[in-house]
């Protein structure tokens, strides 16, 4: 197996190519069109072939993100059923080369948002990273959200490895343990805590006197 990140160092946006080396079959999680070139130079390299590029949520209203990732020659999958992408539910199995990867819904962030199970990993997106992502740094839905991490990816094993869409001071990878514990957003709150946190992020939320 071959797992490689590309960071963002302005923007904190992240970018996984997870691929199975003796089948030569590669996916992409959350890539950029910006980086087709760098992309592209990093399947030529092992002659990978792409089966699928995975989008855990996008902000993408015009459509143009979505033409520059199709040059890649591979599915767009992402959770609203857009035109020119194919749509997966909770549950779905896409396979790359011998290794299943598991969809799960995981709306909040925006309404349609995904993460992606593959072995002891999830890369769950701006999931966790509720005030992190430079497009929509507030939670679409945030009672879906709470839902999403509390009676979903909360109750996967603690030593799960999760991968996020977006970070801050370079920190990528984190465990289901360590967020139920130290998450500044859900650790030791309630859902009411929650919801009330989560609206004063967002920028129509009246300011306390």
């Amino acid at each position: 197996m071959n797992f490689h990140i590309l960071h963002d160092a302005h923007s904190g946006e992240m970018s996984y190519l997870l691929a199975d080396l003796e089948a030569r079959e590669a996916v992409l999680v959350d890539p950029h069109g910006r980086d087709l070139p760098v992309l592209q130079a990093l399947l030529n390299e092992r002659k990978l072939r792409l089966r699928w590029v995975l989008r855990t949520h996008h902000h993408d209203a015009n459509g143009g993100e979505r033409a520059l990732l199709a040059r890649l020659g591979a599915p767009l999958v992402q959770g609203d059923g857009a035109a020119g992408t194919q749509c997966a539910a909770h549950g779905d199995v896409l396979c790359f080369g011998q290794e299943p990867l598991r969809v799960l819904a995981t709306p909040g962030h925006t309404l349609g948002c995904l993460s992606f199970a593959w072995r002891d990993r999830v890369f769950c997106g701006g999931l966790l990273a509720v005030d992190a992502c430079p497009h929509q740094p507030y939670p679409a839905a945030p009672e879906a959200l709470w839902d999403s991490v509390t009676q979903g990816v909360f109750l996967l094993p603690l030593e799960t490895l999760l991968f996020a869409g977006h970070e801050r001071r370079a920190r990528a990878v984190s465990t289901v343990l360590e967020q139920r514990l130290w998450h500044p957003l859900f650790a030791g709150l309630s859902r009411d805590d929650f919801l009330a946190r989560a609206a004063a992020l967002h920028p129509t939320t009246p300011c306390a006197a």
